[in-house]
């Protein structure tokens, strides 16, 4: 799944955005009211974890102008702001569930899997398909022309962004951030090899290659064209 995480405590977004990607799920955190609303209207998640105090905008305006801009996916609220009258106020702006710091990692991600379970706004999300290649997220289950694909974590991870992305060129920078969390080059042939890998598993099996390799600027995946 795709995560967006808003919260301005640099140890507790590490911390949980970690603990997320651990969990094979991409997690892109921010640390601004604003921004994080930009990128919950304009992006495409899974799930939105909130914090409610935020420097911009604080998550109750946060949840309330996305819920009138139409945002359906599914909001945790992760908060010190504990009282009943809180809680209910959250609830009522918008959100699906309400986690109270201190909390159990376990605990949140046993919560975002229960929101993840819930049918989809928009069934695209958890279900992506390119050509005969199809992914159920949620399931972590890959397929092409109906023989099931086994992929490693990071090589679902991989291919998920790919498939959100189908026709687009994705750098290796791109690539860097998304799947690894890496905001430098780390000097290495990570996305080289991983690409590699998996060609070998959704292409070299098939006849008609998915996976295009855009010389000097990056990855694309799209049906012949």
């Amino acid at each position: 799944m795709r995560i967006l995480l808003i919260e301005d405590d640099i140890k507790i977004g590490e911390f949980v955005s970690r603990g997320l990607r651990e969990a094979g799920h991409i997690c892109d955190i921010l640390s601004d009211g604003q921004d994080g609303l930009f990128h919950a209207i304009r992006e495409t998640y899974d799930i939105f974890i909130i914090d409610r105090m935020l420097p911009g905008l604080d998550g109750l305006s946060i949840m309330r102008s996305m819920r009138a801009a139409g945002v359906k996916t599914p909001a945790l609220f992760l908060t010190a702001i504990a009282g009943i009258d809180d809680r209910v106020e959250g609830l009522e702006a918008g959100a699906d569930d309400y986690l109270v710091k201190p909390f159990a990692f376990s605990e949140l991600l046993a919560r975002v899997n229960a929101l993840a379970r819930r049918p989809p706004a928009v069934s695209e999300k958890t279900m992506l398909q390119v050509a005969d290649l199809t992914m159920d997220v949620m399931k972590r289950r890959v397929t092409r022309a109906g023989v099931e694909i086994e992929l490693q974590p990071r090589e679902f991870t991989l291919l998920e962004v790919l498939a959100r992305n189908e026709g687009r060129v994705l750098t290796r920078t791109m690539l860097l951030e998304r799947v690894w969390d890496f905001h430098f080059d780390p000097k290495t042939s990570v996305v080289e090899t991983h690409i590699s890998r998996l060609r070998s598993k959704i292409d070299k099996p098939f006849d008609v290659p998915l996976l295009h390799t855009i010389r000097n600027t990056g990855y694309s995946l799209h049906a012949p064209r």
